[in-house]
């Protein structure tokens, strides 16, 4: 049965249930609705679940849970933010928990932090319920929060000098205004709001056999901007909370992620202040070191994703 069906004032006995694909349901139990209901753009749902701990459902899919929301975090701003040799001024699109906006502040390097994430009815949920994810970040005062439409943002900060962009996004479902942060027109509207060695990371989607397609095509999109971002990488973090490993892309003007040794690593962390827990210097190689069946799909079905032609997100 879904969440949509049942009163969530039931302390048990409740799942939700989140489709990926025509193969796959899952359903997680809910131990514990802490609380649920709809903004003006989606409903959500911050709950207990067992094992996962306190998880965040939006449009009954599952964003993230205490028991991981590290390892999508870490990977959502660490590689660039560890890549960029001096990250003062960062811009985290969209990010609604919180965490990817932690992970930029913990670079003590960090002097602004600008987050745009569309739905401040959200955070408001966010700021209450879940401290655990944001740790006060917003209150930092690096931090300049804003709610509006990202792509607007950065279409009328031309010439910013950010010095990394971390786009942390909703995935581009079908006829939805997504599906236009994720085209090569936004990716250059991105890279014009840059530092002229500025870095740049998004999720991706997933980066499992069953619906690599996403994943792909981004890749296949920035690939093709080398002129704009000569070095341009996959690469993934297994993500328990989504039953799936997670893919991203790094871009960048300047700086090569896969040129960045262990010890190098090491000491941009020590004398940044930044304690990692699964990006470490170690792992740095083995996130972007993508299975086969990951560079099969970039071979076989990525495509350049535009305005005219963006992507249709049916997982």
């Amino acid at each position: 049965m879904s969440a949509g069906d049942i009163p969530f004032t039931q302390a048990t006995g409740v799942f939700i249930s989140e489709t990926h694909t025509e193969a796959v349901t899952w359903d997680f139990t809910v131990t514990r609705m802490i609380t649920s209901g709809r903004t003006k753009y989606q409903t959500y749902q911050i709950c207990e679940i067992p094992r996962f701990g306190k998880t965040l459902f939006l449009d009954y899919n599952i964003q993230s849970s205490l028991l991981d929301e590290y390892v999508f975090h870490e990977c959502m701003a660490q590689p660039a933010m560890t890549l960029h040799p001096n990250p003062k001024k960062v811009i985290i699109c969209g990010g609604g928990e919180g965490a990817t906006l932690r992970e930029a502040l913990s670079h003590n390097t960090v002097e602004k932090a600008v987050m745009v994430d569309l739905d401040g009815e959200l955070i408001d949920m966010v700021k209450e319920h879940m401290p655990e994810w944001h740790k006060g970040s917003f209150e930092d005062p690096r931090t300049e929060l804003l709610h509006m439409d990202a792509r607007k943002y950065m279409e009328d900060h031309k010439g910013a000098g950010f010095d990394v962009v971390l786009s942390d996004l909703p995935n581009p479902h079908e006829g939805g205004p997504a599906q236009y942060l994720f085209t090569k027109e936004y990716f250059q509207i991105c890279a014009d709001a840059m530092s002229d060695d500025g870095v740049f990371a998004m999720q991706a989607g997933c980066a499992n056999e069953n619906y690599p397609y996403l994943f792909a095509c981004n890749l296949a999109t920035l690939e093709s901007m080398r002129e704009v971002f000569p070095f341009v990488a996959g690469y993934y973090g297994i993500v328990t909370t989504f039953l799936m490993p997670w893919g991203f892309v790094l871009a960048s003007k300047k700086h090569d992620a896969l040129a960045l040794a262990q010890d190098e690593i090491a000491r941009r962390h020590a004398e940044r202040g930044v304690t990692t827990r699964y990006y470490t210097p170690r792992y740095h190689q083995s996130v972007f070191t993508l299975p086969e069946y990951l560079l099969r799909a970039r071979q076989e079905h990525g495509r350049v994703l535009t305005d005219a032609e963006p992507y249709a997100w049916n997982a």
